[in-house]
């Protein structure tokens, strides 16, 4: 059965009506969960696999039943770990419905099933008794319930209280803070210039521990630490992480800890309106050279200039640089508060209109019955996550179009669409099939996965922040498909075919997809590469926006030689405002 469901387009602005598979949520929820990564991490996996070993060892040297309790299997991996480890029984607890029917059967094909009863509950729900889900209370509480900030609410309410002797796989975390001066972080915070590089001022001391084996307090903890500078410099920003203890000695540790620590071998709206990456764009001063070059260039004494993008500054330096009259257009009413205040901040109050409207609700009475000369973006949307959602600067242009002088300046004046065929060094674990796991067949969860890509997913791109990923590019990268912002959307589809040799040694993992967009003749900026590929393939990525990848289904070795190559074709639907692509590596 299929229903229809409004969905709000972030390229046109329209509210679509989608008719979709009652299973397309179902389907979505599968194929974006990264179930797979986690098993991918091996350092995870072996810690996990000691730390559940030295616990049913401590529980069999003092003459007991090891009875485990695993909340949130998953796979049904740390329960398999617990089993072969010497546990008697093991209860597996797991909400998300599919997974716990994946967890059934990976655990039958493990021949486990007799020792391991999957629990498709919220852990809070699961009763204990002899008609219950537990037959008796578990001494070995398992479990990998953290996020970044180490204890979430399902951490805290999940397990029953432990009982006096019960082990806990984790034993213990360790929270850690590090003071240090970084301008890219402070930029990440609060409009300012900025700088780039960081260093640290202060070793990182342990600020907090929780253990895991004894009862939460229902009282609130605090913990204080002293700060001793052992550099000079400014102390801008405070770093976080943790480490967990798999054991009560300690000499099990799976760390959360940044690279550089390894041993060598709110008040403020604007907070509300813009991301951390946001505001590292808005502080990027190479960026903020190109846009005022580029408007330097056009600006004219008598121009009439109108902004389209959110929360942008543009409007504001046209006006500094001279146009007679700036209107920017901001629907949101915490934008225009936004913008309102850095306006009255700068004693520039009324010197550029904000107009609280759509594209399509503006008039010319709202311009004074003035012709815009000028039409402005960077283009920045908070809606946008895919490279080309950001054509809805194009959209709004065209709803403009009665508005605009036959001889308006629009900038930026094109965008145009790249790709690049790239060898990622982790980011390709988030699709790749496991297989074996510590040496568990988990097969029946990758074909879940697998079942749900083909549904749908295998052939659209997904965001990605490229810098957090390195890859190395293995072909040039290419011009596609370029939008001409001069000119309104067209009626019928583009479509752009061809391929690209593949000319370095590598695996291909798949593509990635950026736009570059054309402010002037002679000025661009780049929301992907922000500098040329070195003869190695590494690639430097715009920290700012994410960019798209497509995960080929199958990955390719490639020799360099270019005899093979990735073939593409695409076609922007612009009805839709959506982008349609197939990408496939082949030899030639």
């Amino acid at each position: 059965m299929k229903t229809f469901c409004g969905r709000a387009n972030p390229t046109t602005g329209a509210l679509d009506w989608v008719e979709e598979s009652d299973e397309y949520d179902y389907h979505q929820e599968i194929a974006r969960s990264c179930y797979a990564d986690m098993l991918h991490d091996r350092d995870r996996n072996e810690k996990y696999y000691q730390g559940i070993r030295a616990a049913v060892g401590r529980v069999k040297a003092r003459g007991e039943r090891a009875v485990v309790l695993d909340i949130g299997t998953g796979t049904g991996l740390l329960s398999m770990m617990a089993v072969s480890a010497g546990a008697d029984y093991c209860y597996a607890v797991e909400v998300f419905k599919p997974m716990a029917e994946a967890a059934v059967r990976i655990v039958e094909k493990n021949g486990f099933s007799d020792k391991i009863k999957i629990i498709n509950k919220h852990s809070t729900e699961v009763t204990v008794g002899p008609d219950g889900d537990m037959q008796t209370r578990a001494n070995i509480l398992v479990t990998e319930l953290f996020d970044t900030e180490l204890i979430d609410s399902q951490s805290v309410t999940s397990p029953s209280p432990p009982q006096e002797g019960c082990e806990a796989v984790p034993h213990r975390a360790t929270v850690y803070a590090q003071l240090v001066q970084s301008e890219q972080l402070r930029s990440w915070g609060q409009l300012l210039p900025i700088d780039v590089e960081g260093r640290k001022l202060q070793p990182p001391p342990a600020v907090g521990r929780v253990d895991f084996s004894r009862p939460v307090s229902s009282s609130s903890q605090s913990h204080s630490c002293r700060f001793e500078a052992c550099d000079s410099g400014q102390a801008q920003v405070v770093l976080s992480w943790w480490d967990i203890d798999m054991d009560p000695e300690g000499t099990i540790v799976c760390s959360m800890a940044p690279s550089w620590t390894y041993p060598e071998p709110e008040s403020y709206p604007a907070h509300l309106v813009w991301t951390r990456p946001r505001f590292g764009e808005l502080n990027d001063t190479l960026r903020t050279q190109s846009y005022t070059h580029a408007l330097r260039s056009v600006v004219k004494p008598d121009s009439v200039c109108l902004g389209v993008s959110d929360g942008s500054l543009l409007p504001i330096f046209t006006h500094l640089l001279g146009a007679r009259k700036v209107f920017s257009l901001e629907s949101s009413s915490m934008t225009r508060q936004v913008i309102e205040q850095i306006l009255e901040a700068n004693a520039l109050k009324g010197e550029v209109q904000i107009l609280g409207m759509r594209p399509d609700q503006l008039t010319a009475k709202d311009l004074g019955e003035e012709q815009v000369s000028m039409l402005i973006g960077e283009p920045y949307f908070s809606t946008s996550l895919l490279p080309w959602h950001s054509l809805f600067f194009w959209y709004c242009r065209t709803a403009l179009a009665q508005l605009l002088r036959p001889d308006v300046c629009i900038l930026p004046q094109s965008a145009t669409l790249w790709m690049a065929a790239v060898e990622f060094r982790d980011l390709w674990r988030i699709r790749a099939p496991c297989g074996t796991c510590e040496g568990f067949d988990v097969q029946p969860m990758d074909e879940m996965i697998q079942h749900s890509l083909d549904f749908r997913e295998s052939r659209e791109a997904e965001p990605h922040p490229l810098w957090e990923y390195p890859c190395r590019a293995l072909t040039p990268p290419l011009p596609v498909m370029t939008f001409d912002f001069r000119q309104c959307v067209p009626d019928q589809p583009i479509s752009s075919q061809g391929s690209s040799p593949l000319v370095r040694r590598g695996r291909c993992h798949g593509v990635v997809l950026w736009m570059e967009y054309q402010l002037t003749d002679d000025i661009t900026v780049s929301m992907g590469l922000t500098r040329p590929v070195n003869e190695q393939g590494a690639c430097e990525w715009n920290r700012h926006r994410k960019q798209g990848v497509y995960f080929l289904r199958s990955p390719m070795e490639t020799s360099g030689d270019g005899r093979a190559s990735v073939s593409y074709s695409l076609t922007f639907e612009p009805s839709i405002g959506d982008i349609r692509m197939d990408f496939s590596a082949s030899l030639s």
